[in-house]
């Protein structure tokens, strides 16, 4: 027997089942793209060539985050003069910005840099709470996110701002309003930057903590601030990933140590 022969009521009672199908269809599919999205992302270099000196920072890895030290500072021997979280770029490993961390444990910070779920930092905005707690000889913090990793940075501080020092902007912006806390801030972004939205940078600077120093690195580009290669869309760069992450290790360094005066 066809659909058409059936009664009214018993085609009516097919309707259920075949919206279940339908939906189900459509989850599958929509999985699918979202694993393919999720697959296709940027890499970090060989790892085993990231550190320039392992014996010149203490390095911590875990399933949850990469901490990059000044020497015996992780094992509590030392301290170090606060901490930083950094919040990876979307689609980005995590290993790629090793040694951007490296610089800053050289010039006495923790950098912590968090492993976000699906390389998104939209599904761990939360992740900085637990790094905090797992290093709690840090009594002192800074949060940063290089591209979409600033802007979910930026709304974890927008509702943590009692326990964080300052935030530290690469190549990003944030969209929820921090104009209102005592934040200490640093944006920071390559002068052939051609991903970063400028229009969008401008438009959402009222949104910044007045504390707020701007640094333009002049011949960085976008993708500059990791070891992952080129970036889609982005300029061609002028200097070396090397000299742009050592420009911004510079600038937090300065910014973090006269907040500390």
């Amino acid at each position: 027997m066809n659909n058409a022969a059936l009664p009214k009521t018993a085609k009516l009672h097919l309707w259920p089942k075949r919206i279940a199908i339908t939906l189900a269809i459509a989850l599958a599919a929509g999985a699918a793209c979202f694993g393919a999205y999720v697959s296709d992302y940027y890499r970090a270099q060989d790892t085993s060539t990231l550190l320039s000196d392992a014996k010149a920072v203490s390095v911590e890895e875990s399933d949850e985050s990469i901490a990059i030290a000044p020497p015996g500072s992780l094992e509590g021997e030392s301290s170090a003069k606060a901490g930083l979280i950094l919040y990876p770029g979307a689609k980005v490993d995590p290993h790629a910005y090793v040694p951007l961390a490296e610089k800053i444990a050289e010039r006495g910070y923790i950098c912590v840099i968090a492993k976000m779920p699906f390389n998104l930092a939209f599904f761990g905005i939360d992740a900085a709470s637990g790094i905090m707690d797992n290093y709690p000889q840090t009594d002192s913090w800074w949060i940063a996110g290089h591209s979409l990793g600033g802007v979910a940075a930026a709304q974890y501080a927008a509702s943590h701002a009692d326990v964080l020092e300052g935030i530290a902007f690469l190549a990003s912006y944030p969209v929820s309003d921090l104009s209102e806390t005592d934040l200490h801030a640093l944006s920071a972004y390559g002068s052939q930057d051609l991903v970063l939205n400028r229009e969008s940078l401008a438009e959402n600077a009222t949104k910044l903590p007045a504390n707020t120093k701007t640094v333009a690195i002049e011949g960085g580009n976008h993708a500059g601030f990791g070891a992952y290669g080129p970036q889609k869309g982005d300029g061609e760069a002028a200097i070396s990933a090397d000299e742009q992450q050592e420009a911004f290790a510079n600038a937090f360094g300065a910014v973090a140590d006269a907040d500390r005066q």
